[in-house]
């Protein structure tokens, strides 16, 4: 399993600023489109309570929203 993992929809702006981001920085990561996967959705809000996206999964760690001083601490905590 990827150890970076973000949740989005195919519609969602943060989601692809998040995505892009990502990749700029050359982070591998594994996408999944809660909008195309019904059962990913409700998974993530059992885990979160949020039914918002972009949600992010790094490490053990779950960011909610395209915060990217959260998301530069935790990759860095994963190197």
């Amino acid at each position: 399993m990827s150890r970076v993992v973000l949740f989005s929809t195919s519609t969602c702006s943060w989601c692809r600023r998040a995505k892009q981001y990502l990749k700029e920085k050359r982070v591998p990561f594994k996408e999944i489109d809660v909008g195309r996967d019904p059962e990913a959705a409700r998974d993530l809000v059992r885990k979160t309570g949020q039914t918002g996206v972009p949600v992010l999964k790094i490490g053990s760690k779950w960011i909610v929203g395209f915060d990217r001083p959260r998301i530069e601490h935790e990759l860095e905590r994963l190197q």
